[in-house]
Parts: C-alpha cells; structure tokens; sequence
C-alpha cells in the first residue's frame, strides 16, 4: 500500500472543510456526511471550531483510495456511457491501494501560521478556489507559500455549481494569475489526443517526446511533471452537492507517487496540542525509517540545548479519535507523548530545522487580568504559546503586566475563549498596537565583560545586518561553529573564534545566550530581527568563570553594539506592510488612492483593475465585475494605516466595498522619528537589557558605561567593526581607575 500525506488549504470560506467532508465520505471513511454550517464537521472536532464554523487547528484523517464504491461508479458511468472508450494502459487505483493522511489546515488569515506549519509535512496540497470568489489575495499567499516549500499542488475549484460560475472563464483566470502550468486535470487521463494534453506537453521536453511519438503522455511522465511542480492539475467541482469528487478522487490517485524514503529516521515535528487529560501530544510526519513506542531520541531544544526524552505513547490519529500503536512508519502522521522539549518546525533525526515562517504575527495587545492571578494567567498563555509559537507571550517584570503579540483580531477573540473555557480565566485584553520591530545598518563590535568579585567573563559579539559579509571582508575560520535560532525568528548566530583562544564549550554556551531570549532594540524597546551574531573574541578564567558569567557578557556585549550603533543613526526601525485589494465603485475611486497615499503606501497604473476584460480581474467573470461599475485598487501600505481601514471602505461605499489584506513583511517605518519619539524609550534605564558591563578593582566590582567600555576591555577589538562612539555631551567624567587584575 501506498502511503502519503496531502493537505487542503483555502482562503477563508471557500469549501475547504467542505471538500474534506466529501472526500473522507465518497472514501468510506465516515458514514454521514457532516457540515460546516451544521456544527457536525468530522474535522472541526473543537467546540469552538463548532462554534465558529471555521477551522481553527489543523486536524488529520486518514482515508484510503482502493477501488471503492466512489470509483465503481465512475468506471460503470463511462461504460454506460460509451462501451469503446479508451483506457488507460496502468491503473494503479484498482491495483496499488493509497491511503492518504488528509490534514485540514486553517483558512483564516488569522491562524496562517498554523496552515504554514502544516505545509512543512505535506507530500501534495489541494488548493481550494471558490468559483464565486475567484482569485483572493489569501489565495495568492497560499500559492506563494507552496512554492517557497516546494509542494506539488493540485487545485479544486469548488462551488462550480453556484450561477455565473464560469468554468473556461475560471481556468482562464487562473493561468493568468498563476502561469500556463496549469492544465485541466480531467481531460490529462484521457487517452486520444487534445489541447489539455498539447498543453501539458509543451511542459516538459520527455512529455513533448512522447506526445509526438504516440499521441499521448504516459502516467509516470505526468506523475513526475506534478512531483517536480511543473505541472498542476486544476478539477472543477462542488463539494457540498458531491459533484466532480469521484473523478477527483480517482485522478489524484493515479497522478500521486508515493515519495521515497530513506531506512534513517527522519520527522518533522507539525505542532504542539494537548489532549483533555493535559498530556502533551507532539505531531509527527515521519520522513524516514520508523519511530516506536519507548524510543530515545536526541534532539535540541527551542534554546539549541541537546535533550535526550523518550517517546511514551505512539498514537494514530483520525479525527478526535485515536488508537495506540506500537510503531508508526515513514509517510505517516502520528502524535506521541513524553516529548517536552519540541516545537513545531523541529527537525528530529537527519530532517534539518524547517525554515523560518513566512507570516508573523504584526499587533500586541495588553492583558488584563482584572480579578485573575496575573501568574495562573501567565502559566496559560505560556501553554498556548507552547502549542501555536506565533503567539509571542513576553512578561514585563517592571510593570507586570503581559503582552501578547498575535495575527488578528479573530485570534485574540479565540485566545480569550480558550483562557475563559480551557483554564477557568475570565480576561480580557486592552487595545492592540502595531508589533514594530528593530534592525541595524551597518556592523558593529559589540563588547561585554563581567567581573564581580570571583566571577569573570568577557565577549566580543559582531553584529550584522543578516545577510551580509563580515566586516573586514575577510572570510570565517576554518570550521566555525554555526547554528541558528529557532527560538528567535530573524536571527542567526555563529562563532569565528579558534578553540585554541577559547574552549569549544564556552563558545557553544555564549552561542545558546545569543538565542535564549528576545533582545530589544535600543530605539524603541522593540524586538530585534534580521541580525546575526558572530563571536569573534572571548575570554574565560580558569578558576572563577561560572557558565553564567557568559550569559551577562554575551547580554551586555548585544547590548552595547546597539548602543554604539544608535549613537551613529545605523539602528532601523521596521513597520509591518500589508498587500491590499480595495474593490470600491468607480465613484470612490479617487478616495480609495488618496487614503492609500495619506498612509504611506503606494500602487502603480497596473495595479487599477476597471473590470474591463482584464485577466487578473478579482471576479471570476470580467464582465460582472465591469457591470458592477466595481474597480479594483491593489499595492502595498503600513499596517498601521490599515488595521481599521475595513470600515471605512463600508461606511464610504455604504457597504458595497471590500477590503482584503495580506500580510507583506517588514519594512523601514515611514514615520520613524514621531514613532520613536511616542514610545519614550529610555535604553540605558532598561535594567533588564543594560549596555553597562562590570569590572573588579581594589576586591569589589564596579560598573562601566557602555562608552568607556572600549577603554577597560581586557581584549583588543577583534574585527574592523570598532567605530566607538564618542561619549554623550552630557555624561559625567568617569572617576574609577583601571586597575591590572
């Protein structure tokens, strides 16, 4: 039996769950054939998910193609229907059984990181297009994010069935959108010459060979063309009324291969969840070898620190229900207990750490306790952060307040329900704010040394914009030690520094401190991204260096970087951006472009869809759209302008508008200066981030500004990154004495 794992993926509301239903009942998988709208849902197995209607947690079920009913009637049909239509030389359905563990990811934009962590397990993805939507700028996301992890994708447009829905017209947009890549998934299976096959060989050079030689293409040769992604299959359909799911079914299971794995194992660990009993279950993809029950693994914490756990339980999920099993093999999906040291997008085995995800979470709000322990309020939230790594808790010890940095207001409502359902906390949150965030310009030396009375520590860090060269422009050392930061998105650390000058041990250690925790930039207080840390200079004592003494070093030596940096305006302050689709009436046109302009984004000639026969028009049919008078504006704008933008467009088109928007990264604030001015951000009275480092004379430790470091270190500069900064005009001289220690 074949063995594979395939997820749907959808903007929000387009039938994705709905298609998942109809597959897993057209399977024989289940007996009744749930709705999203009737709260019976096979997968929407939370009873808020129910609640909703929308999926909210990426759920597996397991269904196996191998000549059911589904495929009986579909081969009885077409000899009912013409007794000397051709076959297909190889029918692996009948023959070779597949059995697909289906996931059913999230649709809102809100739990998009949950659907990116999801396409990280994925063998192939089913990509839903509502036939009365068209084309969203979710979809164009989803699309995006399946290139960047290369997942063969095949496409379903649902609700072919609704008025208007144009099925030429909908291919047609599609292609334009997405490239001549995609062909008519139906009509590849069939065996006599046509335009969908000349379409599909014009593709690849071994499909064009065998075009021109038999008149077809054979079922490898497209099985490949899709496995490579150079081809994808689009079928039309609609999954509430069970229209097209046969033939889907029937051709997905002869255009999949089952990928080859190796005997090693290998997984990929999905995501974090707990079941009702608080035991907490990590989700698997096995890419490798096999995993069992009582199994030791070795793997690295969210911290990089090596941990060596032992699998528990091994269980085989479908739905809410599951069975325990003794082992479970490669291109499977199992939770197992016992694990507390992972996170999703850790890579167990030889599977190296997934990439850093795409999407990010752009508003931080405020908790508010009210009557509730802040602590037990913490503990929670902590939990759920442990479950979703998207939703950023971070505690303030000063004002003990928390925040949470989260992707929407959707999610905030669905975090508040889970505090009040799953942990007995009834908060709330104040109003959000903008999740701005920090880089530098320019590289830096940063220095930190630590010498309390018996203590003694030193760290020269480099800090670089990620990405570039060193400073010097020289080269690395032979075999630097390198690791990244799964714990700190943006962020990569690495060591320049021979053992010799320091122990291997000491340099990994300063490397886990690079990446232990969030380090704030020296502008605002916000997060720091896209830098990377090289240590190039350390020094330990033999007698009196404690592994902590690194830690306030390496913390010290980030910060004083910052600090040098800043004093020369090489510190950035980065704002989220938003791609953005206004469809307005042509009458709110003109106000549409002003609000765009006022907020500091932008759009170009092409980006004004009249509706008019133009291809990339957001309605399935550029006719409707151009009856409608409706004019679509697309570009990109500061989040900050944008988060309550939506009702605005409802108001001043009385309701005929609509606003979508799409997450678009990190870039330089357009209003920097006002926006560091409002935060008041003091950086040399942040006591947790100090930039001051510690020396010892006369028996006892004394502090050291951040300016006069460079002046006490105990090593020279390391690097050509040493432009220290003059001392501030208004900083008093310092008065200790260097002393020979």
């Amino acid at each position: 039996m074949r063995h594979l794992v395939a997820g749907i993926v959808a903007h929000v509301d387009a039938g994705k769950t709905t298609l998942s239903e109809a597959l897993l009942y057209r399977a024989g998988a289940v007996r009744k054939l749930g709705r999203v709208d009737h709260g019976d849902a096979f997968l929407d197995t939370d009873a808020i998910e129910r609640e909703r209607g929308i999926t909210i947690f990426t759920e597996p079920a397991v269904l196996q193609l191998d000549g059911t009913a589904a495929t009986t009637e579909i081969h009885n049909n077409k000899a009912q229907t013409d007794p000397s239509a051709p076959q297909h030389p190889h029918d692996p359905f009948q023959d070779d059984p597949l059995q697909v563990t289906l996931l059913d990811t999230p649709g809102h934009t809100d739990f998009s990181a949950e659907m990116e962590r999801a396409l990280t397990a994925l063998d192939y993805a089913v990509l839903v297009v509502s036939a009365t939507d068209g084309i969203q700028g979710h979809t164009e996301t989803l699309w995006r994010l399946l290139k960047r992890y290369d997942v063969p994708t095949f496409i379903f447009v649902n609700k072919i069935d609704m008025p208007g829905a144009d099925r030429d017209a909908l291919l047609t947009q599609l292609r334009s959108r997405f490239g001549d890549a995609l062909v008519d998934g139906q009509a590849l299976l069939n065996a006599e010459p046509s335009p969908t096959l000349e379409d599909a060989a014009v593709l690849s050079e071994q499909a064009m060979d065998e075009y021109m030689d038999a008149g077809s293409i054979s079922l490898p040769t497209l099985q490949s063309m899709i496995a490579d992604r150079t081809m994808f299959p689009v079928f039309f359909g609609s999954a509430l009324r069970l229209e097209g799911i046969d033939e889907f079914m029937h051709a997905f299971s002869q255009l999949v291969r089952e990928p080859v794995y190796p005997a090693e194992f290998g997984a990929r660990v999905i995501r974090i969840s707990h079941d009702a009993s608080g035991a907490r279950l990590t989700w698997l993809k096995i890419t490798g070898g096999e995993l069992s029950a009582k199994t030791m693994l070795d793997l690295r914490n969210v911290h990089g620190e090596p941990v060596r756990e032992k699998v528990d339980q091994v269980r085989a999920y479908s739905g809410a229900k599951y069975t325990t099993v003794e082992r479970v093999g490669a291109g499977q999906v199992a939770a197992v207990t016992g694990l507390t040291a992972t996170f999703p997008g850790q890579g167990l085995g030889f599977e190296p750490p997934a990439l850093p995800p795409m999407l990010q979470p752009v508003l931080s709000y405020t908790l508010l306790p009210g009557d509730e322990d802040v602590h037990r309020c913490l503990t929670a939230l902590r939990t759920l952060g442990d479950e979703d790594p998207m939703l950023h808790v971070l505690w303030q010890p000063q004002l003990e307040e928390i925040h949470v940095q989260l992707m929407g207001a959707v999610q905030l409502e669905v975090v508040e329900q889970l505090l009040r359902t799953r942990f007995h906390l009834d908060v709330s949150f104040g109003p959000g704010s903008i999740l701005y965030k920090e880089t530098i310009a320019e590289p830096q030396e940063g220095m930190g040394h630590f010498e309390p009375l018996r203590h003694y520590a030193e760290a020269h860090i480099l800090l670089e914009p990620l990405g570039s060269e060193s400073a010097d422009g020289s080269s690395a050392p032979a075999a630097p030690v390198v690791a990244q930061a799964p714990s700190s998105p943006g962020i990569a650390v690495a060591s320049a520094v021979p053992e010799d000058e320091l122990d291997r041990n000491w340099q990994r250690l300063i490397l886990s401190y690079c990446v232990e925790r969030e380090h704030l930039g020296v502008l605002t207080g916000a997060p720091l991204t896209n830098v990377k840390f090289t240590l190039v200079a350390g020094r330990a004592h033999l007698k009196h260096t404690e592994g902590g003494d690194f830690r306030q070093a390496t913390y010290r030596a980030i910060r004083q970087g910052l600090m040098e940096l800043k004093a020369r305006g090489a510190c950035v302050l980065l704002e989220p951006w938003y791609r953005f689709e206004i469809e307005v009436p042509q009458e709110n046109v003109g106000r549409a472009m002003a609000d765009v302009q006022r907020m500091g984004g932008s759009f170009g000639a092409a980006d004004l869809d009249m509706g008019e026969g133009t291809a990339a028009a957001s309605s399935p049919s550029d006719s409707s759209a151009a009856a409608d008078g409706m004019v679509c504006v697309r570009g990109t704008a500061p989040a900050a302008g944008l988060r309550d933008y939506a009702m605005d467009v409802m108001q001043y088109t009385h309701g005929r508008g609509h606003l979508t928007l799409v997450f678009n990264g990190y870039r330089p604030c357009h209003n920097a200066q006002e926006i560091i001015e409002q935060a008041a951000y003091e950086p040399e009275s942040d006591l947790d981030h100090t930039p001051d480092s510690v020396f010892c004379a006369h028996g006892a430790g004394y502090p050291v500004k951040w300016y006069k470091v460079p002046e006490f270190m105990h090593l020279p500069y390391a690097t050509s990154a040493n432009f220290a900064a003059p001392a501030p005009a208004d900083a008093q001289e310092e008065t200790e004495e260097t002393q020979e220690g």
